[in-house]
């Protein structure tokens, strides 16, 4: 009865502090989310303030300049990806009549095809899409307006990024102090591997985003997709949400496409565009680039990044994933915590994993027949 009893406690007092994180998540988001994208940025921005110290640049000068350059690199995919969008909802009714045509001649196509005479669904399909289009371009304005609430919130993401960079070493050293002394080598072999993977996984990504601005927006431009640079530069900058990203990077390019261009040959060669990229971002670009990946299975990724939506909007949507990694690095190295880094990763699941020997197995090839 009483072990029963302090495992209920227990349990309690667990679902009451997740309760209690959840709630002070949400109601300071506007504080923590742009700290916790500026920890996340400090560590992309490491590396070049180590190399600029290694060349006797003073600490101080040293992170200036590089968070100063990256905010110059910054502002001007900003004022491209803005002056894309500004002749975008200019020109927004004049492509919303073009895409209620082309959806009238589809109509009569489908009227056609099935003899349906009825004069009520003569205009169904437009009336459906109409809608839909007012409604997505008050969702438009509105996404706008949000955007510009959260660049001035991260208005002090520089002053953060600047100080952390700079009181590196005083939190490690605060950590330290927190702990007793046997346990510093472990500490700092979680310090070490949670700097080592965070640097990588936030260089990778950028790296891969800026590749992919300039692969979309030439292969939408060389297939004729009006708007080809922004929709090229937002389909790139929707990766940094792992897997949701990927799919509504692709799909918006080949909705416009199909809703407002209407031509079938453009549709079909966005499609195979976009199967390429993907299959060359999944297989080169990201295990080359990105290198030692935040190893969590699907399954916790996308729970992470729902989970984070819903906390903290699309910031945390971003910064779910790499701090799960970071939760996971901590797990592994401590014993009562290991099972649930097993749970998180990606072990465990290589028996049923199907790779290229098992897909020619699968299908014989390779196989010696038998005499």
């Amino acid at each position: 009865m009483g072990k029963s009893y302090d495992r209920l406690r227990r349990m309690t007092y667990g679902l009451l502090f997740l309760i209690m994180l959840v709630y002070v998540l949400v109601e300071a988001r506007a504080f923590l989310y742009p700290i916790i994208m500026a920890m996340l940025f400090a560590y992309l921005l490491y590396p070049v303030v180590k190399i600029l110290e290694r060349w006797g640049v003073p600490r101080i000068l040293a992170n200036l300049a590089t968070i100063l350059v990256s905010m110059a690199l910054l502002s001007v995919l900003t004022v491209m990806l803005y002056k894309q969008l500004a002749m975008f909802l200019d020109d927004f009714p004049a492509l919303q009549e073009k895409a209620l045509q082309n959806l009238d001649k589809l109509q009569h196509v489908l009227d056609r095809k099935f003899n349906d005479t009825d004069p009520g669904n003569e205009y169904w399909l437009r009336k459906q899409v109409s809608n839909a289009l007012e409604f997505s371009g008050s969702v438009l304005a509105g996404v706008l307006l949000a955007i510009t609430g959260t660049v001035t919130k991260f208005g002090l993401m520089p002053v953060y990024t600047f100080l952390m960079l700079y009181y590196r070493n005083k939190f490690e050293n605060f950590i330290f102090r927190l702990i007793p002394s046997y346990a510093h080598s472990k500490a700092q072999r979680i310090i070490d591997e949670i700097a080592q993977v965070t640097k990588r996984y936030m260089g990778g990504v950028v790296t891969v985003i800026l590749i992919l601005c300039f692969i979309n927006s030439a292969g939408l431009l060389i297939i004729g997709v009006e708007y080809a640079i922004l929709l090229g530069i937002i389909s790139a900058l929707l990766n940094f949400i792992p897997y949701f990203g990927t799919l509504i990077g692709g799909a918006i390019p080949l909705l416009y496409t199909l809703v407002v261009q209407g031509d079938l040959q453009k549709v079909l060669g966005v499609t195979i565009f976009f199967l390429l990229v993907q299959f060359t971002e999944n297989n080169i670009l990201t295990p080359n680039i990105t290198g030692s990946r935040v190893k969590i299975n699907p399954l916790f990724t996308i729970l992470s990044i729902v989970v984070g939506g819903m906390i903290w909007g699309l910031p945390g949507m971003f910064v779910s994933v790499p701090m799960l990694g970071m939760f996971k690095i901590f797990c592994d190295n401590n014993d009562k915590l290991s099972p649930y880094a097993y749970l998180l990763g990606t072990e465990g699941t290589e028996e049923h994993a199907f790779d290229l020997i098992k897909l020619k197995r699968f299908f014989g090839i390779g196989q010696k027949k038998k005499e």
